[in-house]
């Protein structure tokens, strides 16, 4: 636990476990959404469209990325907890912005549409998710310290 100037505690170990679950769960939405872009609506995302539902070791790259982001997500979450007044509102705004940049990106490449759009929701997908569900966690792991005796 760390314990704040302004009488909050920090759970370490209360947000980590969060945000390794959040992490599990950023890796899989990515790997559900390829599959289903691929899969239900025939758009081939992140492979060539002969790679088959699962695509390609591609498809691994891009939940691990995907993984990984929540857990700086995570780092930047505690950084956050333990530094800034409202650490919630920032890290709202800080997630909702990398969020869009995220959903933008693949439009700045060439190729058709399907593809682009496909990609931008998986990414919103993994934001949203990845978001939601540190802003829960980082409540949590936000304890009142009680003086003694209390």
């Amino acid at each position: 636990m760390s314990d704040l100037a302004n009488g909050l505690r920090v759970s370490a170990g209360r947000l980590w476990a969060g945000g390794i679950a959040t992490t599990v769960i950023a890796g899989l939405i990515a790997v559900v959404g390829i599959f289903l872009a691929r899969g239900l609506f025939d758009v081939p995302v992140l492979a060539p469209q002969g790679a088959g539902v699962w695509g390609d070791a591609d498809t691994v790259t891009y939940a691990l990325v995907c993984a990984f982001a929540a857990v700086v997500a995570t780092g930047l979450l505690h950084l956050l907890l333990l530094t800034t007044p409202r650490p919630l509102q920032f890290f709202g705004w800080i997630i909702t912005l990398a969020t869009l940049v995220a959903a933008a990106a693949p439009f700045v490449i060439d190729g058709p549409i399907a593809p682009k759009v496909a990609t931008a929701v998986i990414n919103i997908a993994v934001g949203a998710a990845t978001g939601t569900l540190l802003t829960g966690v980082g409540t949590r792991a936000v304890q009142i310290r009680r003086p003694p005796g209390a």
